[in-house]
């Protein structure tokens, strides 16, 4: 008989921001870091190794990070928009 094995993503932190909603999650033994702004996301995979401490990942989520996040938010709208109007 088969086991069935299964895994759940779990969320560790909502990561407050005026902007953005930014969650911390855990899943096979790797941090998952997500960004959503609008209808757009941005997800950020590493090792729970790296990263000890949940504060040691949280505290470089900010500044020219964050800028370059919002940076790939914009082309990725201007993206969907540009396929979009193709399709019409």
């Amino acid at each position: 008989m088969r086991k069935l094995l299964f895994l759940y993503m779990r969320l560790i932190k909502q990561i407050p921001h005026e902007r953005f909603l930014i969650q911390l999650h855990a899943y096979n033994g790797k941090f998952i870091l997500s960004i959503s702004l609008d209808q757009y996301e941005q997800s950020f995979k590493v090792s729970e190794t790296d990263f000890p401490q949940v504060e040691q990942l949280e505290s470089l989520i900010q500044g020219a990070f964050l800028t370059k996040c919002i940076q790939r938010f914009i082309e990725m709208r201007g993206d969907w928009m540009e396929i979009i109007h193709l399709k019409s």
